[in-house]
């Protein structure tokens, strides 16, 4: 990362890896001194104390891991939905409302990606407050969830459970984001990795304590229950939460350099996240009723999504780590799409057996969810200016988020109403399986294809070494 050295009438004053321009500086010097002359008083110094190491130390890794965790639980729990759409629909009380219930973990879901420009501009342009911030938005979901405890109809839960819960997610989410990022610069996509595979990680276990919570409890009980291991477990790490650099370097950074908006790279990315994101959610979504309808039971469809997570935590960990070690993110993007790509034709289309299901969803969990991890990678191959980061990576979730929100829309035109088992895609699942298998192929090929296109005053690239 670049850090910027600027000469006073007097000393020489050292900004941090977050500064604007400058000569670049090697990611490995661990500390930076900050030393600002007086002009008043002769022979007089105020020395800052030196800002605590980048991309390691007690402190760094405390950040990260908070973060982790904070994107395990609450980010965990929306992506659970399942479970309590499958309970709602059982509920008498619920049935007249039933085609609505799964606006619920629509909203939930969509808000935070859908949100993510503007909560990051928030955050980029008030950093004093985004400790502020954090307190704002962890309340709202906590408190989402207890009002939805006591409401008696899929109305009262889509305003509780889905908006307020989604509003609060995406307003804390970005604040912490915006300090990992300050304490993570040369090993940025090994730690954005390691938050994106939290998802992956908690997916394997919530969604059976939920069950069991339903099954047991009810949703009211059930949601009070949730709400309460949330204010336990994640409430004390708030406090752990702080950004790396001084108020006054902060100050320095409050603007954004959109200057990346003009380059046609970052357009080919947002096109590729886009296609990607399209077809990214049917498999999670799916792949149980999919299992169900042939002969699998339900415990067997729940492994199925269970061994996807473990694949999506190694896959977003190792494609982070990679984009760190200087490989092309252009490269490794298209590899994550063409890979998804051929599990998607080859192995969920013919599947008519649990081996085959789950071969296919550690492969896809591990290439199509490595996808997201990009985001990082795609930012610095845009932009040289660290403030550009967090800006592009919401704007990417975002793109993405756009599939999430289409899903049942899109599968509602695409599923069949029959099934049979000889059939490709077991004939229920055919177009389905296809458009998620053309959106991974897309995905690659138009990142391909920008860099076999010709460009002005080149001849001959090999696209692979480019970027």
């Amino acid at each position: 990362m670049a850090t910027s050295t600027t000469q006073t009438s007097l000393e020489q004053f050292q900004l941090s890896s977050w500064t604007l321009s400058g000569p670049s500086r090697s990611p490995t010097q661990t500390s930076e001194i900050a030393v600002l002359s007086t002009n008043n008083f002769a022979s007089d110094e105020t020395v800052i104390p030196e800002l605590k190491p980048v991309d390691g130390g007690v402190a760094a890794w405390t950040v990260l891991i908070t973060a982790f965790v904070f994107e395990a639980i609450l980010w965990g729990f929306p992506i659970s939905f399942g479970v309590f759409e499958e309970y709602y629909s059982t509920i008498p009380e619920f049935k007249d409302s039933s085609s609505k219930i799964a606006l619920i973990g629509t909203l939930a879901q969509g808000l935070s990606y859908l949100g993510g420009p503007f909560s990051a501009s928030v955050a980029k342009r008030f950093p004093r407050y985004q400790r502020q911030q954090i307190w704002a938005g962890w309340p709202l979901c906590i408190l989402g969830l207890v009002c939805g405890s006591f409401t008696t109809t899929v109305n009262g839960l889509i305003l509780t459970q889905g908006i307020m819960y989604g509003v609060g997610f995406v307003t804390l989410y970005y604040p912490i984001i915006s300090m990992v990022d300050e304490w993570w610069v040369a090993r940025k996509g090994m730690a954005f990795g390691i938050i994106a595979s939290a998802a992956g990680a908690s997916g394997t276990v919530m969604p059976l304590i939920i069950n069991a919570l339903l099954k047991k409890y009810g949703y009211k009980t059930t949601l009070r229950a949730i709400s309460v291991a949330m204010v336990i477990l994640t409430g004390p790490l708030i406090f752990a939460l702080k950004g790396r650099l001084t108020h006054s370097e902060r100050s320095t950074m409050t603007r954004t350099n959109w200057s990346f908006i003009g380059k046609p790279l970052f357009w080919v990315y947002c096109s590729s996240t886009l296609i990607q994101g399209l077809g990214f959610f049917f498999p999670a979504v799916y792949l149980p009723s999919y299992a169900a309808d042939i002969g699998l039971s339900s415990t067997q469809g729940a492994l199925i999504l269970a061994v996807m997570a473990v694949a999506q935590v190694l896959g977003q960990f190792v494609f982070g780590y990679l984009s760190d070690k200087h490989l092309p993110v252009s490269f490794l993007a298209t590899i994550c799409s063409f890979m998804a790509m051929i599990a998607t034709f080859g192995l969920w289309g013919m599947a008519k057996s649990l081996g085959l299901l789950l071969t296919f969803s550690i492969i896809f969990g591990f290439f199509a969810y490595g996808f997201a991890t990009m985001r990082v990678g795609m930012g610095r191959a845009v932009s040289d200016d660290p403030s550009g980061v967090v800006a592009t990576f919401a704007i990417l979730v975002f793109l993405q988020g756009v599939g999430n929100v289409l899903v049942g829309p899109i599968s509602a035109g695409l599923l069949e109403k029959t099934v049979r088992i000889d059939a490709y895609g077991i004939n229920m699942y055919k177009s389905l399986v296809i458009f998620t298998g053309g959106s991974m192929s897309l995905s690659a090929v138009v990142i391909v294809l920008w860099f076999l296109l010709p460009k002005k005053g080149e001849r001959g690239t090999i696209w692979i070494i480019t970027v």
